[in-house]
């Protein structure tokens, strides 16, 4: 069942978020204004390592008051593509650099209430070219072995959808190739 689009109006607007009056029709008849947020897209990055361990972030978000560990990701600039997001948010995060990525999986995390696309991608090899030049990312860098990613989620270590989504896929990848 569709849903109709009378029309819509934005009612708040930044760089980063926008919040929109969508004029809908429900299927069953009733019609109301519902909330859309649209925000720009994000691209994720599961760089593996030939020890099957995976590049991650530890990371705190002031919006939940967490710590936990996720992939490097970012906002897709106007400019570019994806996977050009992908690569380059990796090594300002980072400092590691990869070559290029391919697509791994691809959400849309909160489609009843946002736009909001998430890319992931995977890169298989990255080299270290120095610091992170985005300070204000993470506490801390590593490398995760694939086997512990489990466990890690398991205990809340891990939660951002973009993270996790990657993350279950990889492990999905390697349940499925052995």
């Amino acid at each position: 069942m569709q849903w109709e689009i009378h029309g819509e109006r934005q009612i708040y607007s930044n760089p980063w978020v926008n919040l929109w009056l969508v004029d809908v029709q429900q299927p069953d008849g009733r019609r109301w204004e519902h909330h859309v947020v649209r925000m720009r897209h994000l691209a994720v990055t599961a760089v593996v390592d030939d020890q099957k361990r995976v590049l991650m972030m530890w990371r705190h978000r002031f919006i939940t008051d967490t710590w936990a560990w996720e992939l490097p990701m970012g906002l897709i600039e106007a400019d570019e593509t994806p996977e050009q997001a992908a690569v380059r948010e990796v090594e300002e995060e980072t400092g590691w650099r990869v070559e290029g990525a391919k697509p791994l999986i691809y959400g849309q995390p909160a489609n009843g209430i946002t736009d909001s696309e998430h890319y992931v991608f995977r890169a298989d090899a990255a080299s270290y070219v120095g610091p992170p030049t985005e300070k204000n990312e993470s506490d801390r860098i590593e490398w995760i072995p694939l086997k512990d990613i489990r466990g890690m989620i398991d205990r809340r270590e891990v939660v951002s959808s973009g993270s996790l989504i990657g993350l279950l896929y990889l492990l999905l990848d390697e349940a499925t190739a052995g």
